[in-house]
């Protein structure tokens, strides 16, 4: 089979780094980078440590508003699958650049599998809910990562074009989790320093406009971590450098350490020896979900149902009470509860995407 692979930010790279390197021992894969994420600690880095294979194209789209980044992704995209021919356009997740390498596809009648499929949040207010929802309904193999997925394909009349496969996130932290240790780790401060991991921290990562976008909810985030019994590790997105350090330095917060982004094996060994994570990511819930660690997300919508139980983890608003309520919260952890799979999605994805491809030919 030719497969053309779109990925563009970072949870993409990492699910990516697990199935290309399988793909490729059967299979041709063109490997295209929209250039969503383009900073080198977001994106440069993680093809070097996880030994990705270099992109064939690099789009170097990025910025804009919502439909100027997907436009402009579409049009590159039609591109490079009109000059390729693929039998397969392989995506992954709800980003921007998925949703516009499905459309470029739909419209050459190229068979599109999106791994990840069927994932919901029920709010059409987040941006990549819309991007989920219109990728599912033109792709051709649909993936879930778990049952939940499973189901919501089920309910909007997908079934026939779904499978329960596992998530390649799991098969990626099961791999890589063992790569560094906690005393290798250095952290590159924003001020210049580079630091090592204090000997307990929690880790926070918080890059959601809705928790960024304005100095009171961050403000309340910061009130919260400087209030607990360790300092706290802050990896800081490159677009809330200026907001994260002119508040510390407002405030006099000396409890948070802000830092540039990590690399992803720094991240895993950060989420293995944290005490306990804030987050409002959806990789990062699954990674402390599958590191065993208690794990707090400010958003208002659940992401992933599976990591929602027996106190693993819980919805906080960003307001300092509520983040030190649910942190006090004890969780139990059932060593026998897998729902993300068994650490073989990779395999089973290509099997899928071998089995249609004969079934169709």
């Amino acid at each position: 089979m030719r497969i053309v692979t779109v990925v563009g930010a970072r949870p993409q790279f990492i699910k990516a780094a697990v199935v290309s390197h399988k793909i490729r021992k059967k299979h041709t894969e063109i490997l295209v980078h929209t250039g969503q994420h383009f900073d080198r600690n977001m994106s440069e880095q993680f093809f070097e440590e996880l030994n990705i294979p270099a992109p064939d194209y690099n789009l170097g789209i990025s910025g804009g508003t919502h439909a100027q980044m997907t436009g402009k992704m579409m049009i590159a995209a039609e591109e490079v699958l009109m000059k390729e021919k693929p039998d397969w356009l392989l995506v992954y997740g709800d980003t921007n650049s998925t949703l516009a390498a499905a459309l470029a596809a739909a419209k050459l009648h190229i068979p599109i599998c999106h791994v990840e499929a069927g994932c919901r949040t029920h709010s059409m207010t987040n941006p990549e809910e819309i991007n989920r929802i219109c990728t599912d309904h033109v792709s051709s193999l649909l993936l879930a990562s778990t049952q939940s997925g499973m189901d919501s394909l089920i309910s909007e009349g997908l079934a026939d074009r779904g499978k329960t496969v596992g998530d390649p996130m799991y098969d990626a932290f099961s791999e890589y989790r063992s790569y560094k240790k906690i005393s290798e780790v250095r952290l590159d401060m924003l001020d210049g320093r580079k630091i090592n991991v204090p000997p307990e921290f929690y880790y926070l990562t918080c890059h959601r406009e809705e928790n960024t976008g304005d100095d009171r909810d961050l403000l309340e985030i910061f009130k919260a971590m400087e209030q607990l019994d360790a300092p706290t590790v802050y990896p800081v997105h490159p677009r809330n450098k200026a907001r994260a350090g002119r508040l510390l330095e407002q405030t006099g917060t000396e409890k948070i350490l802000l830092a540039e982004p990590v690399g992803y094996l720094d991240s895993l060994c950060l989420v293995s020896n944290a005490k306990k994570i804030v987050t409002d990511s959806g990789g990062l819930q699954r990674e402390a979900f599958f590191a065993e660690k208690k794990c707090v997300t400010i958003l208002d919508f659940v992401c992933w149902p599976e990591t929602m139980v027996s106190g693993r983890n819980e919805l906080a608003k960003p307001r300092s009470a509520d983040i030190l309520e649910k942190l006090s919260h004890e969780q139990t952890v059932d060593p026998d509860y897998k729902p993300f799979g068994d650490g073989n999605s990779a395999e089973k994805i290509i099997k899928e995407m071998e089995e249609y491809y004969d079934n169709r030919n």
